[in-house]
């Protein structure tokens, strides 16, 4: 498949719920934003701002109520199902809540293991193969230990659960990766390691979405930011603008909310 160096492009996207009383709640309201190869967005917001929202609309996770997503130069609207589990295999998504991400039964190796199978890449190689590749993903994210290699993952604390669904997300090395919350388990040591893993892929290429209500966390993360609220666009534009030079009385109150020796 040809991929455009524009690896997404979300154009005035909104998606509504509607509640058990029949009332209708806009999560995301008419947001744009756009990704070429080699590019990190962060997210940022409170609880409930849209983001997590906006993060599964792109992969097809949730119903959009109006505006188009572009995934590698196609749009995601006009495929069939199989066209667009073709693209999705591309994409890695580390989801908020690692204790319900990973299958209960499997161990920390075999869950990190699991999407080369399903999506039968690395078929040519043989198990010990991609039991490799995983070891040395999960050991560059600091979890080398065979007891916890082999442990279930509902022996596995929450941090171990959350950098396993880092490995699985990056198992079959993908074009783009959408990660929610990816750090939040973490001690400060750990979170500026993950960081660090994350963005060797992205100097091979990889585009990431980082989604966090971190502001400083973003700006070390990423090179663009934006700021939701309310399911709306308050601010987007280079960290270092939004971080400098705040525009939205709302990046401005979270920034204020940071204290300003805080370690990221």
């Amino acid at each position: 498949m040809d991929i455009s160096r524009e690896i997404l492009n979300v154009k005035n996207l909104s998606v509504r719920f509607k509640s058990k009383n029949g009332l209708v709640h806009t999560a995301v309201d008419d947001i744009s934003l756009t990704l070429r190869d080699g590019d990190v967005t962060a997210l940022v917001g409170e609880s409930g701002s849209g983001k997590t929202t906006l993060a599964r609309a792109v992969m097809g996770l949730v119903e959009r109520a109006a505006g188009t997503v572009s995934l590698f130069g196609k749009d995601t609207s006009a495929l069939n199902a199989e066209e667009f589990n073709e693209l999705r295999r591309m994409c890695g998504y580390i989801p908020q809540d690692p204790y319900g991400a990973i299958p209960p039964g499997l161990s920390a190796l075999d869950a990190v293991t699991e999407p080369a199978v399903i999506a039968r890449r690395y078929a040519r190689y043989a198990r010990d193969e991609r039991e490799l590749r995983a070891r040395l993903l999960l050991k560059e994210l600091g979890l080398d230990d065979e007891r916890i290699l082999r442990s279930r993952a509902v022996g596995l604390s929450g941090g171990q659960r959350q950098r396993v669904e880092i490995a699985r997300a990056l198992m079959l090395s993908p074009k783009l990766l959408i990660c929610d919350e990816p750090t939040s388990m973490q001690d400060v040591s750990t979170r500026g390691e993950i960081i660090e893993v994350l963005y060797k892929r992205v100097s091979e290429g990889m585009s990431m979405i980082f989604i966090t209500h971190d502001l400083l966390l973003a700006g070390r993360a990423a090179k663009s930011i934006l700021v939701m609220k309310d399911g709306r666009l308050c601010e987007y534009g280079s960290a270092s603008d939004v971080l400098n030079r705040p525009k939205h009385e709302y990046t401005r109150a979270l920034l204020d909310a940071v204290p300003r020796n805080k370690f990221i």
